[in-house]
């Protein structure tokens, strides 16, 4: 057997790799490799011998098959401090691998694409790589197994300095490449238990029709923090993101400043940073215990903030405050006066930051905005609406639907002006952020009593009516929504009583008619919508 140590390095994403390659090269390693990756190391004038040349055996089946060999996997999974096994490799001529640098055919951004085809799909499963990344990660005392080009640095860095990696690093490593095999794998079932079958195979060279709920799901979250507790202290938690996070989502934040975020924060963050991102104008988003207790738009940050915060100002005390805009001097010198628990913006002055330095307990999260375009398959999965129930979950799709002017139906004698039309735009969109049952009053751009969370419409439409009086807010011409229909007239009668002029709601009750005919008796215009925003 040759005492020297042997690398084989087989990647898809050549990020990095001539690098490693030199370092392990500088070391006195051997270095092994397949196809692509072999040419690419002897086009840099390193020493590479093909794994082919290796094993004595040619790639078949069109790449195929081309490490599933015994002299491979024997390299791999022998323990060293065990004679019996290094006789084995002794008897056969088998020498030790001891480093393996494996990264997977791209499987998940083939079938991200639009238009793959199940062949496509098909030909982008790994078989030889995961076998190979395995072995290695089982057997991690003695071998160092990579599965990522961020890792590589980690590695080189240790060869530099003490011409082996250290235990720590290569548990790690092993870690990490059965984490990794597992995200690969479900991301594959995934996709195939997709596959609408029915009475057919779906062709190849087709893209296959894909349910939006596979017939296995395969949850992959990677922890990103551990808290110091859940909603309540004697709660234990942590923080997980998607493995593919949606740009703009909330995980993807930089804390600027502040404390360490809690459960409760991050929660209300979450639900802050949803509805702000949903407004195409400057807006701002006052949440409390994971309703909108103000919400409003403006020419700016300072304007739109002002706004929301009078809708509830003893509610906005310890908020969670989240802008769509970039924050300047101006809008922070007035957010300062308030306490506040986290702010959020996609971007912040200098002179903004500045205002908050000496508030050290406050959480600047910095989160830039979705840019759009098309979201990839799996990203589209991630934006899933999940709830944990007993031994199961719920999953359903986002409620991101979006109403348009033109898909108002006014279903009274009196119509609603232009400005009541943007109000009820604007009240509608806010209406699907608020727990159920859920009434908002607006008025020019901005929330003017909100009713969350009640066991009754009607508790809800009163809530509302008294948040606008503490306020000192007027509720005379204001617009109303309503997440759900009026299944009688009496929650029209209250929400008109406080002074409402215009009302949107889905409709679809049984008893539409004598909502519409209240509405006309009352002298107010009413909208349908169609569509419901229940939120629980």
């Amino acid at each position: 057997m040759n005492a020297q140590k042997t690398a084989l390095l087989s990647v898809s994403d050549k990020t990095g790799i001539v690098e490693l390659a030199q370092a392990l090269h500088a070391q006195g390693v051997k270095l092994l490799s397949t196809g692509g990756t072999a040419k690419l190391l002897a086009d840099k004038g390193l020493p590479v011998t093909e794994v082919a040349e290796m094993t004595g055996f040619p790639e078949m089946l069109d790449g195929r098959v081309k490490t599933l060999h015994p002299r491979v996997h024997g390299g791999l999974l022998a323990r060293r401090d065990f004679p019996t096994h290094m006789a084995a490799l002794a008897e056969h001529n088998i020498n030790t691998i001891d480093f393996l640098v494996v990264n997977l055919y791209p499987f998940e951004a083939t079938v991200a694409k639009a238009g793959c085809t199940l062949e496509d799909a098909i030909e982008n499963i790994d078989i030889g790589g995961p076998a190979m990344v395995r072995s290695a990660a089982k057997n991690w005392k003695d071998v160092a197994v990579l599965t990522d080009a961020a890792q590589y640095g980690t590695v080189i860095a240790e060869l530099k300095a003490h011409g082996a990696v250290s235990d720590k690093t290569k548990l790690g490593l092993s870690i990490a490449a059965f984490n990794r095999i597992s995200q690969y794998d479900g991301a594959i079932s995934d996709y195939l238990s997709a596959i609408q079958i029915g009475v057919d195979v779906p062709a190849g060279d087709k893209a296959p029709v894909l349910d939006r709920f596979p017939g296995q799901s395969n949850g992959r979250f990677v922890k990103v923090q551990d808290l110091r507790y859940g909603e309540n202290s004697h709660q234990h938690a942590a923080l997980y993101r998607d493995l593919f996070p949606a740009p703009g989502s909330l995980v993807t934040a930089k804390q600027l400043q502040g404390k360490e975020l809690s459960y409760n924060n991050i929660a209300d963050a979450d639900a802050a940073w949803e509805c702000v991102k949903s407004f195409d104008t400057p807006a701002c988003v006052i949440v409390k215990h994971a309703n909108p207790c103000g919400v409003a738009v403006g020419a700016n940050a300072l304007e739109a903030y002002s706004k929301a915060f009078q809708t509830d100002p003893t509610s906005a005390f310890g908020g969670i405050i989240a802008l769509n805009t970039e924050l300047d001097e101006a809008g922070a010198q007035q957010i300062s006066k308030q306490f506040v628990e986290v702010l959020m913006a996609p971007s912040f002055t200098p002179a903004a930051l500045e205002v908050f330095k000496s508030k050290v307990n406050v959480r600047i999260l910095q989160i830039d905005v979705p840019k759009g375009g098309t979201t990839p398959w799996e990203q589209g999965r991630n934006l899933m609406d999940m709830k944990r129930i007993g031994s199961g979950i719920l999953l359903q799709t986002a409620d991101n639907h979006e109403l348009a002017l033109s898909d108002l139906k006014v279903v009274t004698t009196k119509q609603p002006s232009p400005e009541e039309l943007n109000d009820l735009l604007f009240a509608w969109k806010v209406a699907k952020y608020v727990k159920s049952n859920a009434i908002v009053f607006c008025k020019g751009g901005m929330t003017m009593g909100v009713g969350a969370g009640q066991m009754s419409r009607l508790d809800s439409a009163r809530i509302a009516s008294i948040k606008a009086g503490h306020a000192n807010l007027s509720l005379a011409g204001t617009v109303v929504a309503s997440d759900a229909f009026f299944p009688f007239r009496d929650g029209l009668d209250v929400v008109v009583d406080h002074g409402a002029t215009c009302i949107i709601q889905p409709g679809g009750s049984m008893r539409d008619q004598e909502v519409i005919d209240a509405a006309n008796e009352r002298g107010v215009s009413m909208v349908f919508s169609g569509v419901r925003h229940f939120r629980h």
